[in-house]
């Protein structure tokens, strides 16, 4: 070919003797081509260095943008430094490569928009929404008015896919190991609310407020075991750092708790950072409990007591809600289940 223009479809057909609907069908395997002509156009795009059909002239064939919209409600720092969220990516990700999707990571949008966000103007042809605050979700308006098919992870929203954990009856687990260890003064090191928050001691009618699925759900599970947490200290984020400084105002509230459940592994990995701050060691002086069961190496000798909740596996029922919606087949409503994991960060309460 002379001069600086790319080779096109109809190009690749004139050099093998074809038509362009052969072309056509041997790139997007959507119809029969025998191998020996698929051969034929493969040398010739090969002898022309034509690559195949551009993404947006595919797009604009079937309709679809080959792309996912993954809304994310943390920063994206704070999303991509925590290893079980990256774990659920991985498999998922890998998934979808595999479907022949990429994924568009999305801000979450305000509660009150004042001009259009990224998800109301995205080119993608589904999108998942992680998590949904109670009391309503301004993404998930914003999908149903863009007639998107959706995907709810920790949640459920009506005419979506969704995958949920039963983490009240998990964290409840939690409750009834440390009050079988004979604990009273339970508190808990909470996940952020859906409004955000600076690290503090909540007040004690959080759960009025608006709150993220997940936090709201572990938050309830101490009701379900029948305890009334002594002390609650929200975080902003799910770290170490968030861990260490609510950990800090629990030991400092006048509960004095001997035990504290944790919303996450990285909270409480921070908790027992600010034990050993505090030269109390866990279990003997304060007992420690999270929540994913992720590798936490750096802890060792110590394990911490925990709720496994498989990330990878979670990431491969989020790309079987996708790939339903895409098919446009019923959503699928998945479950992952969970197990009790007891570590050496919990033991009887110390002798006062």
């Amino acid at each position: 070919m002379s001069g600086t223009r790319r080779p096109t479809m109809a190009d690749v057909a004139a050099r093998a003797g074809v038509s362009v609907s052969t072309v056509s069908l041997t790139y997007s395997g959507a119809g029969p081509t025998s191998p020996e002509m698929r051969a034929r156009v493969e040398a010739a795009a090969a002898e022309l260095g034509y690559a195949g059909p551009s993404p947006q002239a595919r797009a604009l064939r079937s309709g679809r943008t080959g792309v996912v919209g993954l809304v994310i409600h943390e920063r994206f720092q704070s999303t991509l430094r925590d290893p079980f969220t990256l774990s659920v990516f991985d498999s998922l990700i890998g998934d979808l490569s595999e479907m022949g999707m990429g994924v568009l990571l999305i801000p979450t949008p305000p509660a009150e928009p004042t001009e259009p966000t990224l998800l109301d103007t995205a080119a993608i042809d589904a999108a998942v929404v992680m998590r949904v605050r109670s009391g309503g979700e301004p993404a998930l308006d914003i999908l149903e008015r863009r007639g998107l098919p959706v995907a709810v992870v920790e949640g459920t929203a009506p005419g979506a896919a969704s995958v949920t954990i039963d983490d009240t009856a998990a964290t409840a687990q939690l409750i009834a190991h440390l009050r079988g260890l004979g604990h009273e003064r339970i508190g808990t090191i909470t996940l952020p609310r859906a409004d955000g928050a600076d690290t503090r001691v909540a007040a004690d009618d959080m759960l009025a407020t608006s709150l993220w699925g997940s936090t709201e759900h572990r938050l309830r599970a101490f009701a379900a075991a029948g305890v009334e947490p002594c002390v609650v200290v929200e975080t902003s984020a799910s770290n170490v750092p968030e861990g260490m400084a609510a950990a800090h105002l629990a030991l400092d509230h006048p509960s004095r708790p001997t035990a504290l459940v944790c919303q996450s592994d990285m909270l409480a990995a921070g908790a027992l950072l600010a034990a050993r701050d505090r030269g109390l060691e866990a279990p003997r002086d304060l007992s420690v409990t999270g929540f994913d069961a992720i590798d936490l190496a750096w802890l060792a000798p110590q394990e911490l007591t925990s709720v496994i909740q498989d990330g990878p596996a979670k990431g491969h029922l989020i790309s079987q809600c996708v790939r339903a919606i895409l098919a446009g087949e019923e959503p699928p409503e998945l479950t992952l289940d969970l197990a009790l994991r007891i570590g050496t960060t919990t033991g009887p309460v110390p002798a006062s």
